[in-house]
This record gives C-alpha cells, structure tokens and sequence, in this order.
C-alpha cells in the first residue's frame, strides 16, 4: 500500500521527487474514481489534491493513519480542515505559490472584456470588417475594485496601478493601519460597486460571502462595469449574473469557478447565447509555471512533514 496518494494533477518532477523517497501512488483520475481512492488511502499517511477531491466524511474515516494533506492550490474549501485538525492531520496548501498566474489571470479577462476586439476572428476570416462595432474601451484611467485584499488582490493591485489603473478594495477582515492599503482605497462593498469599472473577487467561500455578489449588488454597479471570479463558485449567484448580462445591466464577466464543479452541460444552460461572458475551467490558477511552484513547495512541504514524524 502506498505512503502517499495524489489523487489529482501534479508536475512530474515534484511526483519523482515524492516517489524517490516514498512509496508514492499517482493517478489524476482516482478523483473520479470514490471507491478506489478510499482503497489507496487506507494505509496511506499523505493525500495530495487540488481543488476536485473532497477531503471529508468517510473519507477521513477510513484513512486511519493519515498525517498530512497537501493541498496543490490556496482554497480549502474542499477540505473539512476542523475533522482533520481533530484527527491529528496537518494540511498544507501552496500558500503563495500561484498569485501571479491568478494576478494575470484577472487582468487578462479585464483587457479582453474591456476591449471586446478578440471575439472578431470568424468574422473577419469571413471577409467582414467590423470595426465600428469593435471599439472598445481602455484600462487605464478606470478603476479597479477588488473585494477581498489578500496576497492575490495586491498582486493584482500592482498590475492595474502600471496599466494607469485606480485602485479602490474592500477587505473588512484587514485593519485600516495596515501598509497594504498604500495599494489601494479603502472603501465600502457598496461604494466599491458604485465606483469600479472593473470588479475582482478575491475571498473564500463561506456562509458570509455566498452569493454576496446577487441581483442587488450586480443592480448597483456600472451598466458597462465587468465582473471577474477567479476565487471560489459560490460568491456570484449565477442565475442572477446571467440576467444581469442579457439585459445588459452590466458590461460583461468572466468566471474561472462554479458553484458546481465541473460545470455540467444542464447547469451551464444558464449562460448560453451570451456574447459578452468568458467561461474557463478553474485555470486560473495553472500554469506550466505556477503547476512546478505549486507542486514543489507541497513536495516540500509533505516531505519535510514526514521526515519530523
């Protein structure tokens, strides 16, 4: 029976590393596969994941000398973090590892939505030539509201004050002393969506923040503001989003994450036939560069916790 069971995607270095080391089984698609994961782990003393496997319930039960998580990824919501702190099980996620690649995700979906040229290329393939209908607006001089201001939202906060970006955050869990909010203005949920023309959400999910992106605050914002989710599904209510946007209420969105994951084909019907919306299969965090910084810091890590023990 294997010491370590990685369950989801990781760098094959960082594998060969684990596996040079320890008795180490690799399958990415054991995360489809319940029954065969919980066979893998009942000997097992390291799970590796990411966002898909759910790390609780008769899960934990049957892993009986399970030590350690590591968590390929910052969220944690996928991993009941009070049952293995009972049980004894440390886990560690890649805390840091890929803001940049999210960081450039945001600001990537603002630049394509904003400028709204690339959705063209069957077009002029066609031999048409839309450009009236293809002016879009600039970053720079529009501001950049960021809900939630950790490590990810000032990497995005730097990004946009070089593109001649305004940054205004709302973080009600950061002290009003604290240095980062040189980055930024510090102001209210509410005014935030008054003021931005862009909107990224950058907080975990939980009881307070589900869906405190609804068809209230979606009503406040600017008709030609755009919504970024690159954080957890489950902060934007979907449903009102996507009629938000057909009656063009706002200006477009882009969502990395699901309140569903993966998203199916019956619960995407909510965003069909609507042009100014980007869909991307939580990626926003991956990269071949971050994948490597991600797997190594939790080979790191999960091996560093296996030589004290």
């Amino acid at each position: 029976m294997p010491d370590i069971v990685i369950s989801e995607f990781m760098s094959e270095a960082a594998v060969a590393r684990l596996a040079r080391r320890h008795d180490t089984l690799y399958d990415p698609a054991l995360v489809d596969r319940p029954a065969d994961l919980a066979g893998a782990l009942r000997e097992a003393r390291v799970l590796i994941v990411r966002n898909r496997t759910q790390v609780r319930g008769a899960l934990l039960d049957g892993a009986a000398r399970l030590a350690c998580v590591g968590r390929l990824g910052v969220g944690l919501d996928n991993i009941d973090v009070e049952a293995c702190r009972g049980r004894g099980i440390a886990v560690y996620p890649a805390t840091g590892a890929n803001d940049l690649s999210v960081a450039e995700y945001v600001i990537t979906a603002a630049l394509l939505l904003l400028r709204g040229a690339w959705f063209s290329t069957a077009d002029v393939a066609a031999g048409l030539w839309p450009r009236q209908r293809l002016i879009g607006r600039e970053l720079a001089g529009r501001t950049m509201g960021l809900v939630g201001f950790g490590a990810i939202a000032r990497e995005v906060a730097w990004r946009a004050q070089a593109l001649g970006m305004q940054v205004a955050a709302h973080d009600p869990h950061l002290l009003a002393s604290d240095p980062a909010w040189r980055l930024a203005r510090n102001v209210s949920l509410d005014g935030l969506l008054e003021i931005a023309d862009v909107v990224s959400l950058h907080v975990p999910l939980t009881d307070a923040t589900r869906h405190m992106i609804g068809a209230r605050q979606l009503a406040s914002m600017k008709t030609n503001a755009i919504l970024v989710n690159a954080a957890r599904g489950g902060v934007v209510d979907e449903a009102a989003l996507a009629e938000a946007l057909r009656g063009g209420r706002i200006g477009g969105a882009a969502l990395d994450v699901f309140e569903t994951e993966p998203l199916t084909a019956e619960a995407g019907t909510i965003f069909a036939g609507i042009a100014n919306l980007v869909l991307t299969p939580h990626i926003a965090g991956i990269t071949e560069e971050s994948n490597e910084r991600v797997s190594e810091l939790v080979a790191d890590l999960v091996n560093a916790h296996l030589e004290r023990s």
